[in-house]
């Protein structure tokens, strides 16, 4: 199989590694593909790109393009935000993710801090059920809002699940599928998402064994990414995705190539 990460952040957000020594990390491990995926510009968060320093990532990306030409292939792609204005052209991919939920005047973030977000839950929600809902409305528009190539870690909100757990409901799950099915028909592929593992806030990978199989069952496609902010990491529990992925009954997966997405068997 293709050993390539399509969801990966340097320093230049809220990554460890620059970009120069995240890539030549990729090239030593054998990777045939790497994309960084650095996240987009949004006025109120502080883990994102700034505005100048997207266009020193834009340039450095594409200097590591032509420095790894012909050894590697180097994406240059995006993380665009729900909530990030609208980005210039020239990527190579979008990944399209909802970070935030705005709540009386506040952006929520959803996957930062789990302590504070449960007491946000219980305050401002009501509960977990009621949260999620408004979660997936938002999501079930990113494709539209962001206009992406990748659905990113569908169902974030279950990233602190197993440290600080919720319910899975009928009624969440309900919510979660029909959000499946509102984004099946944009064709854009589900990414498989082990960066929770990788943090050690999960033993499995997301999206919820649940959602895979609904969209398996659509015909929707996926992409297995390791949403990986630290080199060391590179990689790591991609078997454990692919495993996941067949368990839910897909046979392929999506990988990017110079001239566009491919099917590659699982």
């Amino acid at each position: 199989m293709t050993t390539i990460d399509l969801h990966t952040h340097t320093a230049l957000c809220d990554g460890n590694d620059s970009p120069a020594d995240l890539v030549a990390e990729a090239y030593r491990r054998g990777f045939d593909a790497i994309g960084i995926s650095g996240h987009s510009y949004v006025d109120f968060d502080t883990c994102c790109m700034t505005l100048e320093g997207t266009l020193q990532y834009r340039a450095e990306i594409n200097a590591l393009k032509q420095q790894y030409k012909g050894k590697m292939d180097v994406f240059l792609g995006l993380e665009q935000d729900y909530y990030s204005p609208k980005y210039d052209e020239g990527y190579d991919y979008i990944i399209g993710s909802v970070h935030y939920i705005y709540k009386d005047g506040e952006y929520i973030s959803v996957d930062l801090n789990p302590d504070r977000l449960q007491k946000i839950i219980a305050r401002d929600f009501g509960g977990f059920d009621c949260f999620a809902e408004e979660y997936y409305r938002l999501l079930s528009d990113v494709v539209n809002k962001t206009n992406c190539d990748i659905i990113g870690h569908f169902d974030l909100i279950t990233k602190f699940i197993e440290t600080h757990p919720h319910t899975l409901t009928d009624r969440y799950k309900k919510t979660a599928l029909a959000c499946v099915k509102s984004l099946i028909p944009h064709g854009k592929p589900f990414e498989i998402n082990v960066g929770a593992m990788t943090r050690g806030y999960r033993t499995s990978p997301y999206p919820e064994d649940f959602i895979l199989k609904e969209i398996c069952r659509l015909g929707g496609k996926i992409v297995i990414n390791g949403d990986c902010h630290n080199k060391n990491n590179l990689g790591d529990f991609f078997d454990a995705a692919v495993k996941h992925a067949k368990k839910c009954g897909f046979t392929e997966r999506l990988i990017l190539t110079t001239d566009g997405f491919k099917s590659e068997k699982l």
